[in-house]
């Protein structure tokens, strides 16, 4: 009986000291309070009379914040931002050495408080809310990169998920904007406006060119052909027809006697 108490409690001591690291996890051994640098991946360990495991995720963590950003013009914007990093495995030991596993609270926190002041200091409020806006987060991650990967904490992206702006500098952003978009509008109708006026001094262009060589093409000796051929045409017609003229073209029609038409020469 005694035995078997002694095989329970042991099974009981054994369950209670294993441990499951999962597989976005790796564990570091700490013995007798000193952090060792054995580094274990996913798995199932037994942490050992005088040993513990801590387990340190190495996917990529989140961490949400909400900060007031001083504004280059002196105004403060209040913000929510989230920032995205990992930890390098091969650097866990030291970290645990030398911050601890707190450490969102000790070096990182801190570190973002710091830079992203002094970065958003350097930025209009409007800049906020326009394409600088995702330079203001590479720079901020870039910054916080400095501090924190050398002790193995890497910072993947810094977003900054929303802007609150004082009222009237909303109003003030918005109207700028109308104004900006009215200007390009009146830009696109006058070069519009342009592109026509254009057309039609190249068309009108086009039409004195034509005209001009059919003034010169023109002569005494070709409107007299023009005009005998006219006249032949009109003869061709059974229809009666009175034509007038002022003495100066070189035929007229008169209809014969059977109603069929001649051509006789004109007088002058």
């Amino acid at each position: 009986m005694k035995k078997n108490l002694a095989v329970l409690a042991f099974l009981a001591l054994a369950v209670s000291s294993c441990v499951t690291v999962k597989q976005n996890e790796v564990g570091v051994r700490r013995r007798v309070g000193r952090i060792t640098d054995d580094v274990k991946p996913s798995g199932l360990y037994m942490a050992g009379m005088f040993s513990s495991i801590l387990k340190v995720p190495i996917s990529t963590t989140n961490l949400a914040t909400v900060a007031d950003l001083p504004t280059k013009e002196g105004l403060t914007v209040q913000s929510e931002m989230s920032i995205l990093y990992r930890i390098d495995k091969n650097k866990i030991p030291e970290l645990l050495r030398s911050v601890g596993e707190n450490y969102e609270q000790v070096v990182i926190s801190p570190v973002f408080r710091s830079v992203v002041r002094d970065v958003s200091a350097r930025f209009m409020a409007k800049d906020l809310h326009t394409a600088e806006r995702a330079n203001i987060e590479r720079t901020i991650q870039a910054d916080m990169a400095k501090y924190l990967e050398p002790r193995g904490i890497i910072i993947e992206g810094v977003l900054l998920k929303s802007v609150k702006l004082p009222r009237e500098l909303t109003v003030a952003i918005e109207e700028r904007l109308r104004a900006e978009q009215e200007a390009f509008r009146m830009q696109f109708v006058l070069d519009r406006e342009k592109q026509e006026a254009e057309r039609k001094k190249v068309e009108a262009a086009g039409i004195r060119d034509a005209q001009k060589i059919i003034s010169e093409g023109l002569n005494p000796l070709l409107i007299q052909w023009r005009a005998i051929e006219a006249f032949k045409e009109l003869a061709k017609s059974n229809n009666a027809k009175v034509i007038i003229t002022d003495g100066k073209s070189p035929l007229l029609l008169q209809p014969d006697v059977e109603g069929n038409p001649s051509l006789t020469r004109s007088r002058n």
